[in-house]
Formats: C-alpha cells, sequence, structure tokens
C-alpha cells in the first residue's frame, strides 16, 4: 500500500470503547463495499472481556472483547488502524498508549470532544515522532470509499450508498467539520465520479493532522485527480495550503471554501461551533483566506451555495480534458433491513410467539389487565385484588379480595415438619441459596400435600352438581377406593376443631351470597365424623370448597360464567394459591435457618430403620 494511503479494503481496526452501534455501521459499510473481512477485529472494553454480536451482512458474527490495547495488540497482530472512542477524560492517554507502546497501529482516528489544548499539542507532536497519523481529537472520523469507513462516519447506509461511497471515485476531501463533511460526500458526489476519500480533522485549534497534511497525502495519491476541501473561520491552516501551492508540493486541480464570510456581519469576537473557529486578526478571517487560496489558484466559489457548481465545473473540465475517466457505476448490495428498524416503519410484520392478556409494563404506567398500577395501589386492591386482576382478568368484589387474603395467611405457615418447610431447611443447611431453598420444599407439593385443596374443590364440586347426596358421594368414592379430599386430619377433631378452619367458615358464612357447596361438604362431615371424630373438613378441603362458592357467588353476579368457573377450578388455581402462600412461610423458615446459622442437617440414625433383609 502506497504509504500515503491510510486504508484499504484489507484495513483492520480497534474500537476503544463499547460503542455498539457505531461498530454495526463501520460492518454495514463493510458489506456494501463487499469486504471479505470485517473492518473491526475486535473491541476494548476495560469494563469487561467476552464476546459481542454483530450483523456482517445477513450473518451474525462474534467480535472478541479485550480489557486492554496491549492484549487486543497480541492476538491481532495485523491491526493498524485504532478508532478512539475514550471520553475527554482518558482519550489522551489511550491514545498515547497506541502512538508509544503498539508499533502495528499507523493510525488513531480520536473521536472525544473537548481533549485540553495541550495534550492535543503533545498527541500531534508524538504521533509526528512515531510517523503516525492521528485524526482528530473532536472528529467523526473519516472514510475510503469502498474500502474503510471510520465509527459513525457519512452517517446511515441509506446516505453512503446515496452518496456513492460504496465504490471509489476521483475526489480526495478533507474538511474541519464532521458535519459538513456528511454534506460534502453527497455534494461531490452529485457532482463528481464520487469520493476516493474524505477525512474531518476535527475543529479544534490544534488537531493530530492538519489540511495541509491530508491534501499532501492526496498529491501523492495517483487515483485521487482533484482534491476538494473545507476550511473555516480562525487559525491560519489555510495559509499553510496557500503557501504550498506557491512552492509547487500542491498541483492537482484543487476546490476549497472557507465557511465563516458571514462574521463580518457580526460584532468583533464572536465566534462559531468549533474550538478554534474564531478569528483574532484579519488573517484569520474566512473573506482573507478565500481571497488568498483564489489569488493561488484555487477554485473558490463565492459562497458555499455554489460550491457544487464549483466542483462540477472542475470535474467537468478534467472529464473533457481525459485527465479523469469516470469511476464505473457499480450497483450497491442490496441491503437488509434491521428488523428493529422495519418493524419501526411498518414494512414487516411478524407473528408474535408470546400472547399477554393479563399486563402491559410498555406504556407510560404498568397496567395489571388494562388497571394502572397507581389504582391498584391507590385504591388498595390488595394482594386478593392484584390476583383478581392477573388470575382472572376481573376486579373483584371486596369479599372475594378479602377472601383470597385471608387464604394466603392461612397457608403461610404449618411449622417447620411438613415436607415442604423441612425440605427447604435442610437446603437452607445445606448452604443453598434462599431461593433454590425455596424450590426445593415447593417440589414436594402435589397429591400428598397441597394438593387436596384442588381435590376438594373438583371432587366435591363434581358430586354436588351431579346431584348426589351426602350419603352417596361417600359411598361413591370408598367404592373407587379414594379418600375423600379435605377430609381428616391427624389431630384435629370435632372436639378439637382447627381454629384455621373455624375462621375461614365464619368469614365466609358473613361474607358469600351463597355457601352452598360449603354446607354440602359439612353434610359430608356429619357422616364421617360419625365413623372417627378426626375425619372433619380440614383446611385444605374448607378452602377449596369455599373457593367453588366464592367463583358461584361471583358467577350469580354476572362476573363469570359456568364455562370459565369450570376452567378456573380445572387450570389448578387454588394449587397455585397454596404455593403463594406457603412460599412466604417456608422462607421465613430459610431466613430463619440462616440467621441461627444451623450447620449442615444430617438424619439421625435413630431415625432410620436399616432393614437390609427385606427383598
Amino acid at each position: 500500500m502506497n504509504n500515503a494511503e491510510l486504508f484499504s479494503k484489507d484495513t483492520q481496526s480497534f474500537v476503544y470503547g463499547y460503542q455498539q452501534k457505531a461498530i454495526q455501521r463501520m460492518l454495514d459499510f463493510d458489506f456494501a463495499c463487499g469486504r471479505e473481512t470485517p473492518s473491526v477485529a475486535a473491541i476494548i472494553n476495560e469494563s469487561r472481556a467476552g464476546m459481542h454480536k454483530v450483523f456482517f451482512g445477513t450473518k451474525e458474527i462474534l467480535l472478541p472483547m479485550y480489557r486492554s490495547l496491549q492484549e487486543a495488540a497480541a492476538k491481532f497482530p495485523q491491526v493498524d488502524t485504532m478508532v478512539n472512542f475514550a471520553s475527554q477524560r482518558s482519550a489522551f492517554q489511550s491514545t498515547m498508549e497506541a502512538i508509544e507502546h503498539i508499533p502495528s497501529i499507523r493510525t488513531i482516528a480520536v473521536i472525544a470532544e473537548g481533549v485540553p489544548e495541550r495534550k492535543a499539542r503533545i498527541l500531534a507532536a508524538t504521533a509526528k515522532k512515531y510517523d503516525k497519523w492521528i485524526i482528530g481529537p473532536a472528529t467523526v472520523g473519516g472514510i475510503k470509499a469502498g474500502a474503510f469507513k471510520i465509527g459513525n462516519t457519512a452517517g446511515t447506509i441509506d446516505n453512503i450508498v446515496e452518496s456513492k461511497l460504496h465504490r471509489p471515485g476521483s475526489v480526495g476531501f478533507v474538511s474541519k467539520s464532521g458535519g459538513l463533511s456528511n454534506e460534502c460526500y453527497n455534494i461531490i458526489a452529485r457532482n463528481t465520479d464520487g469520493l476516493y476519500e474524505g477525512i474531518a480533522i476535527g475543529g479544534d485549534a490544534y488537531p493530530g493532522s492538519t489540511l495541509l497534511d491530508h491534501i499532501l497525502r492526496y498529491e501523492q495519491i495517483p487515483e485521487v485527480k482533484m482534491i476538494v476541501a473545507l476550511g473555516e473561520i480562525g487559525g491560519t491552516s489555510e495559509w499553510d495550503i496557500v503557501k504550498a501551492i506557491k512552492e509547487g508540493r500542491i498541483t492537482k486541480p484543487m476546490v476549497m471554501w472557507v465557511t465563516g464570510t458571514c462574521a463580518k456581519m457580526f460584532k468583533a469576537g464572536v465566534q462559531f461551533g468549533h474550538a478554534g473557529a474564531k478569528a483574532d486578526c484579519a488573517e484569520e478571517t474566512a473573506d482573507a483566506k478565500n481571497k488568498a487560496l483564489r489569488e493561488a489558484g484555487v477554485t473558490v466559489p463565492e459562497s458555499f451555495d455554489d460550491f457544487d457548481a464549483a466542483i462540477a465545473g472542475v470535474y467537468t473540465k478534467m472529464v473533457e480534458e481525459g485527465t479523469i475517466v469516470p469511476a464505473p457505476e457499480v450497483p450497491a448490495p442490496k441491503f437488509p433491513m434491521d428488523y428493529a428498524q422495519a418493524m419501526k416503519e411498518g414494512a414487516i410484520r411478524k407473528p408474535s410467539e408470546i400472547i399477554c392478556t393479563i399486563s402491559n409494563e410498555k406504556g407510560e404506567e404498568l397496567l395489571y389487565n388494562n388497571v394502572p398500577i397507581s389504582k391498584v395501589i391507590g385504591e388498595n386492591y390488595g394482594i386478593g385484588g392484584v390476583i383478581g386482576l392477573l388470575w382472572f382478568k376481573r376486579e373483584l368484589p371486596d369479599f372475594a379480595a378479602k377472601f383470597l387474603d385471608i387464604v394466603l395467611m392461612l397457608t403461610a405457615d404449618h411449622g417447620p415438619a411438613v415436607s415442604g418447610a423441612h425440605n427447604a431447611i435442610v437446603a437452607a443447611r445445606a448452604g443453598k441459596d434462599p431461593i433454590s431453598a425455596l424450590v426445593s420444599g415447593l417440589l414436594t407439593i402435589g397429591p400428598r400435600f397441597g394438593g387436596a385443596i384442588d381435590g376438594a374443590a373438583q371432587n366435591f364440586k363434581r358430586a354436588l352438581t351431579a346431584g348426589q347426596s351426602p350419603e352417596e358421594f361417600i359411598t361413591d368414592m370408598k367404592a373407587k377406593g379414594i379418600n375423600i379430599p379435605g377430609i381428616g386430619h391427624r389431630v384435629k377433631s370435632v372436639t378439637n376443631p382447627d381454629m384455621r378452619v373455624t375462621q375461614l367458615k365464619q368469614y365466609v358464612k358473613e361474607s358469600f351470597p351463597q355457601t352452598k357447596l360449603l354446607d354440602y361438604a359439612l353434610e359430608v362431615e356429619a357422616i364421617t365424623t360419625q365413623k372417627k371424630g378426626t375425619l372433619i373438613l380440614n383446611v385444605d378441603g374448607c378452602i377449596g370448597i369455599t373457593f367453588v362458592d366464592l367463583l358461584w357467588s361471583m358467577g350469580e353476579q354476572g362476573l363469570f360464567t359456568p364455562e370459565e368457573i369450570d376452567d378456573i377450578i380445572d387450570l389448578g388455581s387454588l394449587n397455585a394459591l397454596f404455593v403463594i402462600g406457603r412460599s412466604i412461610g417456608i422462607f421465613g423458615h430459610i431466613f430463619d435457618q440462616k440467621r441461627l446459622k444451623q450447620p449442615l442437617y444430617r438424619t439421625s440414625y435413630d431415625d432410620i430403620a436399616y432393614l437390609s433383609d427385606i427383598d
């Protein structure tokens, strides 16, 4: 590669800083140019190493991320360019590291604005010492058409293709302004065969490389037939160009405009957008520079409005003379639209993978079944009300929401001996985290633990709706060899009632519009307790049965259809209610064990019967 060339179609770079959009735009440009290898070899991300997934054309690839530039350079010795997105606080240090300690890196683009002038001058001087190039600071970067682009240079892929940047033309361009560079690329494309290379050196007073530095490079590149430049008010760099022309160091036809001619309309001392865009003396004014350039032989338009015509005039003359053979038009590849952008523009439709009808977090406020969370909290829906919204998609009446609250309180805990709490305690004492310990306990919930709630609801409901008398129901279950779910307790009895059941029955009788399934269950209990005093309606059975009465009560109020009631019961809602309630107590046991710093649990030999002789 010619020493004057900074980039080629094989140039690879490090991107310093995790700038995901800029990285993807560089790779999109690669696709438009038909590159075979990505222009980004690796990312320097001081926060974490790993991999970053990107698109390279239509395929996804992984780019490695390293914490240090030294490590990346050791892995990719072919990389000679660094795009430095470090902030103004660290841009100097990271750029100096690349200049002084990474011999393979030849060109560094420093994107950060606000780098102190003293440090910028040190960067420029050190780069010259090591025979390296700095573009910036405060730059958008640069682009070599059909080969390589820095970061966000030239904007979107649509603008790049419209500006013919996917293939090389005959024009070398350099500017202080990044924003105007993008505009000028389009102007050049409309009035010539397109850009060969474009550089925005940045608007600071002391850039790492100057307008003249890049113009002199273009003088040495045979493919660059004409030069277009854009200066600005402030500084004396344009006078260096005038001097170089007079010395014969610049010979190629050049079109240039220095912006800021309107400054004379304002009071003295006005400063434009860039740090260096301020005229402190007559020779730093845009008018003086444009006049000097024109006198030196540069084609200088009367205003920026005529910039395109001036470029077209020089180009047309060179084509007529045969100095320029227009580059052939190369159609850009059909570029795939990103899915997110296509969705935003309504260009595609995609079937959803998941349907959600109970909540929506996408708007200004979280909604539970279309009820704003502020209303849920402000009107004190309670946990029972939230369950109504998210499980049943209904705003429950107060008696129903309070019933669910009571059930959660009643089922929260039943001591450490039951299987759920026991397993969770063992897991907690084994050092497991709270979630793992909770799951170990929840996994014991089933037909013998907690499952009686669903079974009681389903079986008692089936018997009553089928018209079975309590005696017939008991006889039928006995004939099937099935214990009646929800009937029986190991300790409690008719003479020693379970206060949980007593309180729940009292609330239901006082609050529900109807209690026909509870009444039916109590008739069954009256028969079973004649056989044995412990065959009472237990808390699981009472919850399941009164839950059905709850649904029937709301059905009478028009809140649920009979089919919806059947669905709610068949879906296992009661078992889910038990899981929520019991999780509260299980967490309590877990925290209790950890707070007490209990050691690893081991079952006592006294609790194990070793019966090896049994087959």
